[in-house]
């Protein structure tokens, strides 16, 4: 059953149970409001093999559990700009995204400058490492090598393509000229690199991500890492204050050294109209359930208070903008 259908049954259930549920949203004022959406509240995540589908799932699960008169749908999707759209579509209610993605949403650039998604932030969660995947015998030595590659930017949409597009510009290739571009999904990319099809692939995602561990665990001496840092000064020049030097620790996919790389931040947002009660209730629960929300992916241990309320050119909703000041 698609999540849209899902949605749907558990939107007619919850209308049908009616005041009878246990409601929520009350954001620790008192209030009883009735469930906004029915009660139903859907997570856009990302590829299914990759970190937002796994860290989507486990918020997904936590609401579902613990926020009274409220469940919540995990939706696969095409990643951050895609989650945004569907958002101002009203197909999700609650989008992962990349801090680049979301700045261009808030600014209506690139994917938005026919509809700006009107987003606020319930928090800026962990950080986004690009992975440049190389096949071993494809020739590939340096960013220079790329030219003329078969290369995945990821899904159409999706984080991984923004930093790709950008990463691939920085590098002084044209994505639609100087590289044979193609846009997969992680899962269809891993494939293309294990069979050949693909030269290389960029991925941009938390740590460890499950389709980069079975790919280096099926192929290890078949691909290997390509280092970004030497274009993060140019991406600072082009995008202030958006990306920031991280490194891919060793052990994180068993290689034999660390891999210095550019990361970006990731933030949950959610439409502005969301009532203020439960944009706190949402804030609240990374917190009160963390230990549990780092079972499904421990990215989620890494969230602190300080860090996640600075969210950038995102403003905070207010609902979370009232949960950090109190706390």
């Amino acid at each position: 059953m698609t999540a849209v259908r899902v949605r749907a049954a558990l939107l007619a259930v919850a209308l049908a149970v009616g005041p009878a549920a246990g409601l929520a949203g009350c954001g620790g004022d008192g209030g009883r409001p009735r469930p906004w959406h029915g009660g139903v509240l859907t997570v856009g995540t990302g590829n299914t093999t990759g970190v937002f589908y796994q860290v989507g799932g486990g918020y997904a699960d936590a609401v579902s559990q613990h926020l009274d008169g409220y469940e919540a749908l995990v939706a696969p999707t095409a990643g951050s700009a895609d989650n945004l759209l569907r958002l101002t579509a009203g197909d999700v209610d609650v989008a992962l995204t990349f801090a680049d993605v979301a700045a261009d949403a808030v600014r209506g650039a690139g994917a938005f400058a026919d509809a700006t998604p009107r987003i606020r932030a319930l928090a800026a969660i962990y950080q986004n490492y690009t992975h440049l995947v190389v096949r071993a015998d494809a020739g590939i030595d340096s960013l220079d090598d790329l030219r003329g590659k078969r290369i995945s930017t990821g899904t159409p949409n999706s984080g991984t393509e923004y930093v790709a597009l950008r990463l691939l510009r920085a590098a002084g290739l044209h994505p639609d000229r100087d590289v044979r571009r193609a846009e997969l999904s992680l899962p269809a990319t891993t494939r293309g690199l294990v069979d050949g099809s693909l030269d290389a692939t960029f991925w941009s995602g938390g740590l460890p991500t499950v389709g980069i561990t079975e790919l280096f665990g099926a192929s290890r001496r078949q691909v290997r890492f390509l280092p970004l840092d030497a274009l993060l000064p140019r991406l600072e020049e082009a995008y202030p204050d958006t990306y920031v030097a991280g490194r891919i620790p060793a052990g994180t996919y068993g290689l034999p050294a660390d891999v210095p790389t550019v990361a970006v931040s990731n933030l949950i947002v959610v439409d502005a109209d969301m009532p203020e009660g439960l944009a706190y209730d949402l804030t609240a629960l990374i917190f009160e359930h963390q230990r549990e929300l780092a079972a499904a992916h421990p990215e989620w241990a890494t969230v602190e208070p300080a860090r996640a309320s600075q969210t950038g050119i995102v403003a905070l909703h207010p609902g979370a903008d009232r949960w950090y000041r109190e706390h």
